[in-house]
């Protein structure tokens, strides 16, 4: 019977360390999507691809899927198609005041 509990215990201890690990990841995972994305919106004046997304905060084109889909819903953001084909979300441009814009 201590052995089964020692390992519902031990088990019960692996699960917690996953957890804690996992919470972590995504949280600097967000922290890269956020930061990539408010970069993309200043430097190209609104305009953000699923694939410049993914490549500057390093993360799967699935990820960066879900993170774009709920920025689109926030902000309103639209799609537009260039002249090669390539999908665009539009947003807001980004535009602060003189001092915090030397900061960024």
């Amino acid at each position: 019977m201590a052995i089964i509990e020692l390992i519902s215990i031990a088990g019960l201890g692996v699960l917690v360390t996953l957890l804690i690990v996992n919470v972590g990841n995504n949280r600097e995972q967000q922290r890269q999507l956020d930061s990539a994305f408010y970069r993309l919106i200043a430097a190209q004046a609104g305009r953000v691809s699923l694939i410049q997304l993914s490549a500057l905060a390093g993360v799967s084109a699935e990820v960066a899927q879900k993170y774009l889909d709920h920025q689109v819903q926030v902000f309103a953001a639209f799609p537009e198609i260039d002249d090669e084909g390539n999908t665009f979300y539009r947003f807001p441009k980004l535009r602060l005041p003189p001092r915090l814009e030397r900061e960024w």
